[in-house]
């Protein structure tokens, strides 16, 4: 068997609760098993089923990356797991400079000095976050989490601990838009993953190495020339899977319902909430992670 193991300091103020609290989402804990200071999770990492498992403590988080069977693990996959790990616990977002410029501002002060260290919880590839985001729109978080579980059996990558692997693109691309219609997506969300993960497959669509401006700018347009993916998914996917945190959120429905608690007003409409998230770039993400997690909501 094929063990990784990554031992990372956390800083004073990380909030390992909402981390947690996010990946516990599913109650069935078909791919995610949480405890109070552990995550277990199933998913594809360098084309191989594995479990990641990460216990908290005080000061640390120890990881392990467990392989199904023994695996030859790429070399580019072994150099990258550590930053991998960094990017997943949310360890490289800029939160210092954001609290910085951001803690006495008149409305969204208090809350940021009331969860100083929050982060972006990440998904645990880019895959994962824009199939995701695409199975939730426009529904509610249960039934979405409903649709989640029968996708991830569907595809159908169990690893030895029991739990299911989250599927790579890879292993999408290879179902049909009938099948993925059964697990209850509609046709124009099963037709939007099935060409997501074709493209990506065929790598007629990249994910970006580097995440940056220009990047980021290229593959918003090749994702909205997708049917079936709009602002709402593109900005969605890029927060949860590649930590870019100035897209603005404001079609989120929870995030203005807690705007307008924050703010004590009357309904706020997605135009009104897009010219006040537009204060806060390039951190506009981030603020929805804070008025999110202010009602208990992961997002």
């Amino acid at each position: 068997m094929t063990v990784l193991t990554h031992t990372i300091a956390l800083p004073a103020n990380y909030q390992s609760t909402a981390f947690l609290s996010f990946h516990q989402r599913d109650s069935q804990q078909l791919a995610e098993r949480v405890s109070a200071n552990t995550l277990e999770k199933g998913l594809i990492w360098a084309q191989q089923p594995a479990c990641l498992s990460i216990r908290f403590t005080p000061a640390h988080a120890h990881a392990q990356l467990q392989f199904a069977a023994q695996q030859s693990i790429p070399a580019h996959a072994l150099k990258h797991w550590p930053a991998w790990l960094e990017y997943f616990l949310g360890l490289q977002q800029p939160i210092k400079a954001f609290l910085a410029q951001h803690q006495q501002h008149p409305e969204l002060g208090a809350l940021l000095r009331q969860q100083p260290g929050l982060r972006v919880a990440q998904t645990s590839s880019p895959f994962e976050a824009l199939s995701w985001a695409i199975i939730g729109q426009q529904i509610s978080v249960t039934a979405a989490l409903n649709i989640r579980r029968r996708f991830i059996q569907l595809a159908g990558v169990q690893h030895a601990s029991g739990l299911y692997c989250y599927p790579d693109a890879l292993g999408v691309a290879a179902l049909s838009i009938e099948q993925l219609r059964s697990v209850g997506l509609s046709f124009n969300k099963a037709r939007a993953i099935a060409q997501v993960s074709q493209l990506l497959s065929s790598q007629r669509l990249l994910f970006p190495d580097q995440v940056n401006a220009d990047t980021i700018a290229q593959l918003s347009a090749e994702l909205l020339a997708i049917p079936g993916i709009g602002p709402w998914t593109v900005n969605y996917t890029l927060m949860r899977g590649f930590a870019w945190l100035d897209g603005s959120l404001h079609g989120d429905a929870a995030v203005r319902r807690y705007l307008q608690v924050l703010l004590n007003t009357e309904q706020l409409s997605a135009k009104q909430t897009e010219q006040w998230l537009a204060q806060f770039s390039p951190w506009r993400a981030l603020v929805a992670a804070h008025l999110w997690q202010s009602q208990g909501f992961s997002g």
